[in-house]
C-alpha cells in the first residue's frame, strides 16, 4: 500500500470535501481517502499495482475540482516523475521540476467556478473578495430603491426604466457572478451524492431571485430583490472571513515545505554548476559552503565541517560531519566545506517525510471530526426537507401569501446552513497541527491530537528539551585574591579563535570585557590549553592538567568537587602557577521550562525527567524545574522500556523528546 497527499482545489464547504471522499473512497485500489476542506487536500492511501496516481487525478477532476498531482516541498521533484540515471546528466535540461498548480495553468470547471485551477488559497482569498464587494456595492442602491429605502427618496431610475426592471437590472449584477461559485459547488455536490451548503444557499438566493425576476416579467407579485442581495452580503462576507482563516491555517505548512533551499551546487564534468534543488539525482556530488543550506540527503565524501541539525533533530548544538557521516536536506552548514553524495532526493528526503507526515495528520479525521461530518449532512438533508415541508404547511395549509411562504423557506434554508459545524473540527486539527509542526512538535494523526488532551503524566526528555541543548557558565567561583570579571577576561583571552564548545560558551559569558594580546598558544590535548598573557602563563584545563602543572589549588579545592558533584563541568583557570578561579559550564535549563513544568501541573499533569545523564546532573536540572520524579541513566534503548512500565500502571503516558532518538 501507498500513501500519498494531493491537491484537490476548490473545495467550498467541508460536505463538498465529504463528495470527493465518498468518489475516491469508490475507485478499486483505494483503500482509504481523506480530503482536508481546509488544506484542500486529500491523503489517499491505494494500492499501486491496482491503481496509479494519474487514476486519482482523473476522479478529482471528474468531481469538478482541480487537481495538480501530489503535494511537495517546494522545490522537490513530483514523484511520479520518471527516474533518470544518475550519470546521464545530458538530459537535465529535459527532466521537469516539481509543479505545485502553476499560476497559468487552470481548467475548464475551475475557470467556471470563478477560481482559476491553479489559484493558491491566497488568491481564492481575494477572488471571494472581490465578489464580496461587488455584491455590495450593487446591493446598496438596491436596497435604497426597494420599498424598504423608500425614506431616502433615491433619483429617477436611469435609461427611462422603471422601478421593477431598474432593481433587476442591479440584482442580476449583484447576484449571478458573486454567487457562481455556489452554484457550480452544488451542481458538484449533487452529481457526487451529497448535499452541501452550497445547496442550501442555491434553494435560498436561486428562488429568491427567480421568483423575483417572474414578479417583475410574468406575473404580478411583491419583489424582494433586496433580501436576496443582503442576504448574500453576509453569506460572501462570512465565506471571505472562513477562506481567510484558512489560508491562514495553512501558513504553518507552508512555511514547513519551504525550509528547503531553492537551488545546489553539483559537480557536473568536473565543473561546478548551479541547479534547481528539484534537479539534483541520485549520486550527484553537492558542493556546500560556510551558511549553505544542505539541499538533498546524502553522505559526505571529503572535507569537514559543523552542521546545525536542530530542524531535524531539536539538538542546538551543531554536529561534526567528516567522510563517512550523513548528512540531512534543509540543515544548516556552519563553518568549513564539503563535498557529498546525494543518496536520497526528492519525495525521499527526510524534510519531504516530515511535511508528509504532518499533512497526513492534518488530513485524518478524529472521532469528534467524524461525528460532525455525518451530523452535517444530515442536517443539510433536514434542513431541505423542512424547508420544503414550511412552504407546503403555510402556502396550502394556511392559505398564506405566496411571498410570505417563500419568505419563510428561504429563511430556513439559510439559518440552517451547518458550515459552522462541519468547519469546526477540521479547522481546529488544522491549526493545532500546524502549530505543533512550527513549533517542532510532529502529530502522526488527528487522534493523536485528541489523545492529549487526556493525558496523566508527560516525560522529557532532559538534553535539548528542557535544557538549553548548549553549554553555558552556570557559575564562577573566585580565589580571594582575583575577581569574576578577571577570571572571564583570562579565560575567554586563551580561548578567543576557539570553536570549542566549551570555550565559546566562556566567550559569551565574557563579552564585553576588554581581552589581552596573548603569546605562545598551545592545545593540550584532553586537558586543556596553556598561553602566555601579559607574560605569565595562564593555564585552563581539567583537574589533571593541574595536577601535572603542579598548580597550587589551596582554597578552591572543596568548591570543585561541590560543582563536579552537581553534575557541572569545572574548568580550572591558572595564572603564574596558582588557582585564582573556577568557571563552572552546564547545560542550562530553558528559561520557559519551569513555566511550563507549573502550568502542566496546574492542569493536573504529572512531569517526569527522562535522561540518560547521572542522577546529581538530572536531579540538578529537577530541582531548578520544580519536578519531583526523575529517571537516570537510562540508555537510549532503555527509554521506551521505561515508558511502557508508566502505561502498564494505568497512566496515559505522553512523551516529549527533542531528537530522533526519542522517537521509539
Amino acid at each position: 500500500m501507498k500513501t500519498i497527499i494531493v491537491e484537490v482545489g476548490g473545495l467550498l464547504s467541508t460536505l463538498s470535501a465529504r463528495g470527493v471522499e465518498k468518489q475516491l473512497s469508490k475507485l478499486i485500489g483505494v483503500k482509504k481517502a481523506e480530503v482536508n476542506y481546509v488544506a484542500g487536500s486529500a491523503t489517499v492511501v491505494y494500492d499501486d499495482k491496482v491503481i496509479d496516481l494519474n487514476a486519482i487525478k482523473a476522479r478529482v477532476h471528474k468531481c469538478g475540482y482541480h487537481c495538480a498531482g501530489e503535494q511537495m516541498p517546494k522545490h522537490v521533484c513530483v514523484p511520479e516523475d520518471p527516474p533518470v540515471a544518475a550519470h546521464a546528466h545530458g538530459t537535465h535540461g529535459e527532466r521537469k521540476v516539481g509543479e505545485q498548480a502553476a499560476p497559468g495553468k487552470s481548467d475548464a470547471m475551475a475557470r467556471e467556478m470563478g477560481h482559476g485551477g491553479g489559484m493558491d488559497m491566497k488568491a481564492m482569498v481575494r477572488d471571494m473578495r472581490n465578489r464580496f464587494w461587488v455584491c455590495l456595492i450593487f446591493s446598496i442602491p438596491i436596497f435604497i430603491y426597494s420599498p424598504m429605502g423608500e425614506l431616502f427618496t433615491p433619483p429617477t431610475p436611469p435609461f427611462g426604466l422603471d422601478i421593477n426592471r431598474w432593481l433587476f437590472f442591479l440584482a442580476t449584477i449583484a447576484v449571478i457572478w458573486p454567487s457562481w461559485p455556489f452554484f457550480v459547488a452544488a451542481w458538484r455536490a449533487l452529481k457526487n451524492g451529497v448535499l452541501n451548503m452550497a445547496v442550501l444557499v442555491v434553494l435560498s438566493v436561486g428562488t429568491g431571485y427567480l421568483f423575483s425576476v417572474g414578479a417583475t416579467f410574468l406575473f404580478p407579485g411583491v419583489q424582494f430583490f433586496e433580501a436576496v442581495a443582503v442576504l448574500l452580503v453576509f453569506i460572501l462576507l462570512g465565506h471571505w472571513l472562513e477562506m481567510r482563516a484558512r489560508a491562514g491555517a495553512s501558513d504553518a505548512i507552508r512555511s514547513l515545505m519551504d525550509l528547503a533551499p531553492p537551488k545546489a551546487m553539483v559537480l557536473r564534468d568536473g565543473h561546478e554548476e548551479e541547479v534547481a534543488t528539484a534537479e539534483v539525482l541520485k549520486d550527484d556530488v553537492v558542493v556546500i559552503r560556510p551558511g549553505n543550506k544542505i539541499p538533498v540527503d546524502g553522505e559526505v565524501l571529503e572535507g569537514e565541517s559543523q552542521v546545525d541539525e536542530s530542524m531535524l533533530t531539536g539538538e542546538s548544538m551543531p554536529v561534526e560531519k567528516k567522510p563517512g557521516d550523513t548528512v540531512i536536506g534543509a540543515t544548516i552548514n556552519k563553518s568549513g566545506s564539503f563535498k557529498y553524495r546525494a543518496t536520497k532526493v526528492g519525495a525521499d528526503t527526510a524534510l519531504a517525510q516530515i511535511v508528509k507526515l504532518v499533512q497526513t495528520a492534518q488530513n485524518s479525521k478524529a472521532p469528534a471530526q467524524l461525528l460532525a461530518d455525518r451530523a452535517s449532512q444530515w442536517l443539510v438533508v433536514i434542513a431541505v426537507v423542512i424547508g420544503l415541508a414550511t412552504f407546503a404547511v403555510w402556502f396550502w395549509g394556511l392559505n398564506a401569501t405566496l411571498l410570505f411562504a417563500v419568505t419563510l423557506t428561504i429563511t430556513v434554508f439559510v439559518i440552517a446552513c451547518p458550515d459552522a459545524l462541519g468547519l469546526a473540527t477540521p479547522m481546529a486539527v488544522m491549526v493545532g497541527t500546524g502549530l505543533g509542526a512550527s513549533n517542532g512538535i510532529l502529530f502522526k494523526n488527528a487522534s493523536a491530537l485528541e489523545d492529549a488532551t487526556k493525558l496523566d503524566i508527560v516525560v522529557f526528555d532532559k538534553t535539548g528539551t528542557l535544557t538549553m541543548g548548549e553549554p553555558q557558565v552556570v557559575a564562577v567561583a573566585a580565589a580571594s585574591n582575583s575577581s569574576q570579571d578577571a577570571i572571564l577576561g583570562l579565560a575567554a583571552t586563551v580561548e578567543q579563535g576557539s570553536d570549542h564548545p566549551l570555550a565559546q560558551a566562556i566567550q559569551r559569558r565574557a563579552e564585553g570585557l576588554m581581552l589581552e594580546p596573548l603569546t605562545g598558544f598551545a592545545n593540550i590535548e584532553g586537558k586543556g590549553a596553556r598561553a602566555e598573557v601579559a607574560g605569565k602563563t595562564v593555564l585552563l584545563g581539567n583537574r589533571r592538567l593541574m595536577d601535572e602543572e603542579k598548580v597550587d589549588m589551596t582554597g578552591l579545592m572543596d568548591e570543585a568537587a561541590r560543582l563536579q558533584s552537581a553534575g557541572q563541568t569545572v574548568v580550572h583557570v591558572a595564572h603564574g602557577g596558582t588557582l585564582i578561579g573556577l568557571i563552572a559550564i552546564a547545560d542550562a535549563p530553558r528559561p520557559t521550562a519551569a513555566a511550563m513544568v507549573q502550568k502542566m501541573r496546574e492542569r493536573g499533569v504529572e512531569v517526569a525527567m527522562l535522561t540518560g545523564d547521572n542522577q546529581a546532573t538530572a536531579e540538578r536540572i529537577a530541582r531548578e524545574l520544580g519536578i519531583s520524579t526523575v529517571i537516570a541513566d537510562v540508555l537510549p534503548g532503555q527509554k521506551a522500556d521505561k515508558v511502557k512500565a508508566l502505561q502498564e500502571s494505568g497512566k496515559k503516558v505522553g512523551m516529549v523528546g527533542d531528537g530522533v532518538n526519542d522517537a521509539p
